[in-house]
């Protein structure tokens, strides 16, 4: 790392400082492998920031632990009528290996129209770019086959097919669409699980597919929930709890799941939010390994723990502090 001694350990839930030694602004992200390289987007919320604009950052790593700032990707004003108020949340970027683009998909959201309540908009937002790391440009939003949409997730199979998940109020549950050949849309939604959960996330390990999700309480955490299935169409099976009930998912909220796979093991990351309303910008990452196999999910207690990314195993190295 340029300014700092280089990171050998992941502390969930403390300030994750990058290359320059500020801590990373990459909230309610979305992470992508590319080119031997992880590039981690995500809401950038540092105190800085013009408060009429949304910004997301984007962020590179080879080992998933040191992270390299590369670009403020995205820095705009309301890009349609949608109040004060408006938000640009959970980023996730999808690259196009037949366009070369790189398609960023986002929770836009605001006022429908003119003194309507906040968040009632839920719309996608699409911006693209040429390059992982330049300069991306907003092009529309749209609500996905004409249904609300608030928190979304991405997940990329084993297979190299993207897929869009997205939660909708309306009809109380979560969508997984799969996206046009360009990129620019959802072409067919795959299943509809019915379970009224957002911060949508998915694996595939070991021939089955798991989803984990949060319910609906804003800002606050509570018990997140999975469910497994044979296939993303499903039947997708009851929802779990996945940490104890009592700890509200070790105080955070469901984003990504990160499949590392090496030379000798599999490492399946759960990646969270702790959100601090107050001070968005020192919101935390709850980032660890979890127990995973033969349908069960387990989300074990934060404690520091290594990566070896040729290996693809974790070591747990300290002791349970939460």
């Amino acid at each position: 790392m340029s300014t700092q001694q280089a990171l050998q350990t992941i502390y969930p839930g403390r300030v994750w400082p990058d290359n320059r030694g500020q801590h990373i602004q990459a909230h309610g992200g979305g992470i992508i492998r590319l080119d031997g390289a992880w590039y981690w987007f995500g809401e950038d919320r540092s105190q800085g920031n013009d408060p009429a604009k949304r910004y997301v950052s984007c962020y590179s790593s080879t080992d998933l632990v040191n992270w390299i700032f590369r670009n403020q990707v995205l820095a705009t004003s309301a890009p349609e009528p949608l109040g004060e108020k408006w938000v640009l949340e959970r980023p996730k970027v999808f690259h196009n290996a037949k366009t070369g683009k790189f398609v960023m998909y986002f929770h836009l959201d605001g006022e429908e129209y003119p003194g309507a309540p906040e968040y009632s908009a839920a719309r996608i937002g699409i911006a693209v770019c040429d390059t992982v790391d330049g300069d991306y440009k907003y092009v529309k939003s749209f609500r996905p086959f004409g249904m609300e949409s608030r928190d979304i997730g991405q997940f990329i199979d084993d297979d190299g097919t993207p897929y869009l998940i997205f939660e909708s109020r309306p009809t109380g549950s979560f969508s997984i669409a799969t996206l046009t050949d360009d990129y620019m849309d959802v072409a067919e939604e795959i299943c509809r699980i019915e379970a009224p959960l957002e911060g949508g996330a998915i694996v595939q390990y070991e021939g089955l597919y798991y989803c984990i999700g949060s319910h609906l309480t804003g800002w606050f955490p509570n018990p997140n929930k999975y469910a497994t299935a044979p296939s993303l169409a499903g039947p997708w099976s009851e929802f779990k709890d996945f940490a104890p009930e009592q700890t509200l998912t070790w105080m955070s909220q469901s984003s990504n799941l990160i499949k590392v796979v090496g030379s000798e093991a599999t490492t399946v990351i759960y990646v969270g939010d702790r959100w601090r309303p107050e001070e968005h910008w020192d919101g935390r990452y709850l980032w660890m390994p979890v127990k995973i196999g033969g349908g069960k999910f387990e989300l074990p207690s934060p404690t520091t723990w290594t990566l070896d990314i040729e290996t693809g195993r974790a070591k747990i190295t300290g002791p349970n502090y939460y």
